[in-house]
């Protein structure tokens, strides 16, 4: 899960709508004091932070709380002068992004910030093991030989782990990596295909929605 702290309503709008289509969960609050009372009962993976609230200053609310509880955070905000960019990364903040932006490089940073909190490029899975650097799928110690487009699809449910990568979703990526419209039937056929290269069952079916991958 992902916290949006912004007061912008109709931006925090577009923004849910985009983060649903890119299957991230992103709660919102619109000030320091409803992101005190969220972070008191939740614990985000990321926090997205404008610096101008209306009850105070979003580099306080990270010096002062975010910081010590270290939470990920990258500073969303309208000013762009050198001296508070300077000031918002040597608090520590993880990246900084100046309005208006594009939503697709605001999920580029966010997916760097999130790799970058892993101890390591590998992720692990029963007795699978997915090296994200070299783009390598182990068995054990054996290399699975996987297609190109197996890969990224694979690729995509292990990065995004305990969340559902649907169908829709699916098709789209095999799109945009191909160029080639796919229907429905075709992701059934990859994924077939994936889990018995695989030859275990990390890959859940949600029937009608997508697949899922869990941490153990």
């Amino acid at each position: 899960m992902i916290l949006l702290i912004e007061d912008n309503t109709t931006l925090a709008e577009a923004l849910e709508y985009s983060f649903k289509q890119n299957n991230y969960e992103l709660a919102i609050v619109k000030n320091i004091f409803e992101a005190k009372a969220f972070l008191s009962q939740h614990k985000p993976e990321l926090v997205i932070l404008d610096i101008m609230l209306p009850d105070g200053s979003g580099l306080h609310l990270f010096r002062d709380f975010l910081k010590d509880k270290h939470y990920p955070t990258i500073f969303l905000t309208a000013r762009d002068d050198e001296e508070t960019i300077v000031e918002g990364l040597e608090l520590g903040a993880e990246d900084y992004i100046t309005k208006p932006f594009s939503t697709k490089e605001l999920f580029a940073r966010i997916n760097k910030v999130l790799m970058r909190q892993k101890k390591n490029t590998i992720i692990e899975v029963q007795n699978i093991k997915f090296d994200l650097d070299k783009m390598v799928v182990y068995r054990d110690d054996t290399i699975i030989d996987l297609s190109s487009l197996e890969l990224k699809i694979l690729h995509l449910l292990f990065t995004n782990l305990n969340r559902v990568v649907t169908r829709d979703f699916i098709i789209e990526k095999i799109w945009e990596w191909t160029g080639n419209d796919v229907n429905d039937n075709t992701v059934t056929v990859y994924i077939k295909r994936i889990r018995e290269k695989l030859d275990t069952n990390i890959i859940i079916t949600l029937k009608g929605i997508g697949y899922r991958i869990d941490e153990e």
